[in-house]
Order: C-alpha cells, then structure tokens, then sequence
C-alpha cells in the first residue's frame, strides 16, 4: 500500500466534491471557497491582460466558468487516480500483464468516472471493484450537476442581459428614464415598469447568490450591460424621490420597493465584487429633467437630500468601476 498517492487522492476528492456541492447546490453559499478563488484570479487576470478593451473582458464569463468545470474535472479525475495508485495491485491489465503505468491509472480512473466502462483494465477483486464503481456513480452524479450548473447559470445570464435591455429601453441615465416617463402632466403609466423591474432585480440578485458566475459575464453592448442599467435606474429613482415634489411623484410604495431592491442587489454583488469608492459619482442633473418641464425642488433641497444617499452612491460607482467602465455621465439630452 503506498499512503502518499492515496491520501493526496482522498484530499482531492474531497475538496472537487466539496467545493462542487457547495457551489451547485448551496444557494444560499454562493461559490465554494475553491471556485471563488479560481474566479476571482480569472477576473483579474483577464482585467490585467485586457485593460480597457471590451472584447478581451467579453471573454471573462465563458473563460471563468470553463475553468472552474475544468478544475471540478481536473481534481475528480486526478483523485480517483491517486486512489488507484495506492496499491499496486489495484488494477489488472486484461491484455498484458506487468506492471500498471501512471497513465494507464489515469486512463482507467477517466474512463470508469464518464462511465465509458474498464477498457483494457478491471479492478482487482475486492475492495478495488467496490472503489471502481464509486467512481462511476461520482462520474455519473457530477457531470450531470455540473450540465444542470452550466444550464442555469447561462439562463441567468439571459436573465440579467433582458433586465438590462428592459431598462435601457426607457434611458441608459436616471435623467432620461425620468423624461421619457413623464407626460407632461404626470408619471403616467410609470408604475407598471417599475414594479416590473423590482420583480427582475429580485431575480437578478437571488441568481447572482446562487451562481456568482454571472459577476464575470461581461458585455461590450451598452443595452446589455447590468451595472449601468442599474446605475440609471437607480438615478432615476433618486431624482423621483428626492427631486420631484412629493405630490407629483408615482406611489411612495412602489419607489420604496424599487430602491430597497436596488440596495439588496447592490449590497450583495458588493460584498463579493465590488467595493465603494473614495469618491461620490457626479449627481443627477435636475436642470435636464427641468427642460421637460418636469416639476422639481430646488437646487439646495435637492443636494441636501442627496448627502443621506452618499454610501449607496458609493457602493454603486465601485461596482462601476469593478466592472471596468465609465459613470453614465448625462450630455444634456
């Protein structure tokens, strides 16, 4: 028996299993410790390597996931090998009796774990078949977790694109949502969008607690991109609640929900992505949204209502910055 390749086998399965489990099935844990070590490295180097350039940072989410189903196989793979290589009786070559190589054991270990059948090899009796066949159901039970995995993850990411696209579809800054939904008279119709976008953001953040993935998949296409979206939403429901006199405002229900789904999104991907910045973002221009002839306060009242929103305007400009772009800075619509 030779401990050294048998216990580092048994490490490795441990730690594969371990940290897959976590991540595909713990929804409320986020990413395993293993995976969260491999996706933030990937993000970074990939950030190091690109800079600026959209279509390098467009490879960062496919990249990311691959390489932690690479590492999931890798160890799969690797441990159940070690484990084979405990003993060098372990394994019988039905063709060529001698000695077993360390690549036939990887061979044999990469067959029975994608249920391929033994090949030229079977396990000795005993103790080896009962390891043989733990490794096939591992093989069986994870690939098809990580198929489920990758399934989820990717209708999450279409999720969070269509949030993006539903917002920028009204104004990509807070300044021109709030124009584009006043009619001249009121908000009208407002309020359905917005709780539309309070039930998205909700999916947006339960899905990016479960699949922390999504942070990395990044897009060049400014519809599409999630951060700013939600950075302009969350300018217009700033202007709404503390620039638009209190009369002339949608429900103080439906803009409390909105915001408060903003801060849960926001304080999540933070703590695991993001961070708050030194600086506070350029504020909201009410002189633009004046020129639509939307009521407003003043100058004065507004800023000073703006200081009790100065962290969560913060938190949003690191998210920006985390996410390699620019403030959504208004140009005089």
């Amino acid at each position: 028996m030779n401990l050294i390749p048998l216990v580092l086998g048994i490490v490795f399965l441990v730690v594969a299993v371990g940290d897959l489990l976590w991540t595909t099935l713990w929804v409320e844990g986020g990413a395993g410790p293993l995976t969260s070590r491999v996706m933030e490295g990937a993000w970074r180097t990939i950030r190091k390597l690109g800079g600026r350039r959209s279509r390098v940072l467009t490879l960062a989410g496919p990249v990311t996931l691959l390489l932690g189903l690479t590492v999931w196989i890798g160890l799969l793979w690797s441990g159940w090998a070690l484990v084979f290589a405990g003993a060098e009786n372990s394994l019988i070559d039905t063709r060529d009796p001698g000695p077993i190589s360390w690549v036939e054991r990887f061979y044999f270990a990469g067959y029975s774990l994608f249920t391929m059948g033994n090949g030229d090899f079977t396990p000795k009796d005993g103790i080896w078949q009962i390891v043989t066949s733990l490794t096939t159901a591992s093989g069986m039970l994870f690939v098809t977790l990580i198929v489920s995995y990758v399934i989820s993850v990717l209708e999450a990411v279409t999720q969070k694109r269509a949030f993006a696209s539903n917002v920028s579809g009204l104004g990509q800054r807070g300044e021109a949502i709030v124009r584009t939904a006043w009619d001249g008279e009121r908000f009208q119709g407002l309020e359905l969008p917005l709780n539309s976008f309070t039930s998205e953001i909700n999916e947006l953040t339960t899905n990016h607690q479960a699949y922390p993935v999504l942070h990395y998949f990044y897009t060049d296409q400014r519809e599409y991109a999630t951060v700013l979206s939600i950075v302009a939403l969350d300018e217009a429901l700033t202007l709404l609640r503390f620039g638009v006199p209190e009369d002339e405002r949608p429900s103080k229900a439906i803009l409390e929900n909105a915001r408060a789904s903003v801060g849960n999104y926001l304080e999540l991907v933070t703590s695991s992505f993001g961070h708050t910045a030194a600086q506070t973002p350029p504020s909201p221009d009410l002189d633009i949204v004046r020129e639509a002839d939307v009521p407003t306060v003043s100058d004065e009242m507004f800023s000073q209502s703006l200081s009790e929103s100065e962290k969560r305007r913060k938190g949003l400009l690191g998210l920006v910055e985390a996410d390699a772009r620019d403030w959504p800075i208004s140009d005089g619509e």
